[in-house]
């Protein structure tokens, strides 16, 4: 049985996929660095921004100290709220499944994002209260698709809750190929919402949806009668 529901934030709550990538490539312009739209989501779409940058600057023969990709991630945090301030989009039927997944089962966000960008969008959109936690990027040493973050959300949901929650009972909400695997990798159901990817990219998922507006909060459990 299903009792809790982890999120995705990025590319499962928010369209904030190309806005990462335009950050992203507004900062490495500086460097003289550009990457494209085709190698962001094939190789960069999941990690987080210490992920990212660190790999990009590697590629390149560039300095990736730990000051260097610090800085790099201020710069882009502070470009990326800037332009949050004005430019939040929600998927269609987000809202309304969060409101009413919340009665039913434990919620938690896990995501490579940054903490207050996380939380700045929740609160626009009225849901911030429905999540139980979130684990952001700055509480992991390794992002997706490393099961970190989805096991550090199982541990504190059950350090707030007093229950104790198994992987299997716990199915996550993801768009991205990284997420997938490391929700795989975590032992968690997983469904997938085809908002960043086409359905041929993410048959590793247990279910394929297109957004949240085709799941029946009700019916959860049912999504996995026959894994």
């Amino acid at each position: 049985m299903i009792k809790a529901i982890i999120f995705d934030f990025d590319g499962v709550i928010t369209d904030s996929e190309p806005v990462h990538l335009k950050m992203f490539q507004q900062v490495l312009s500086e460097l003289n660095i550009s990457i494209s739209k085709q190698e962001y989501y094939e190789t960069y779409l999941g990690m987080d921004d210490k992920g990212c940058f660190t790999t990009v600057l590697q590629t390149h023969g560039l300095d990736a100290s730990h000051e260097v990709i610090q800085s790099l991630i201020d710069k882009k945090a502070k470009f990326m709220m800037e332009y949050l301030q004005n430019s939040v989009f929600i998927y269609p039927g987000v809202v309304d499944f969060v409101n009413k997944a919340k009665d039913r089962f434990r919620l938690a966000i896990a995501s490579g994002a940054l903490y207050h960008e996380i939380e700045f969008v929740l609160q626009k959109a009225g849901i911030s209260s429905a999540f139980d936690l979130i684990v952001s990027a700055e509480d992991v040493m390794y992002g997706k698709p490393d099961p970190e973050c989805f096991n550090k959300a199982l541990e504190r949901l059950n350090d707030y809750s007093g229950l104790q929650l198994k992987p299997g009972e716990c199915v996550v909400i993801e768009d991205s190929i990284a997420g997938i695997e490391g929700t795989l990798a975590a032992g968690m159901k997983c469904i997938a919402v085809t908002n960043t990817y086409g359905t041929d990219r993410l048959t590793m998922a247990d279910r394929i949806v297109k957004g949240l507006d085709e799941i029946n909060v009700e019916d959860i459990d049912g999504l996995f009668i026959e894994n």
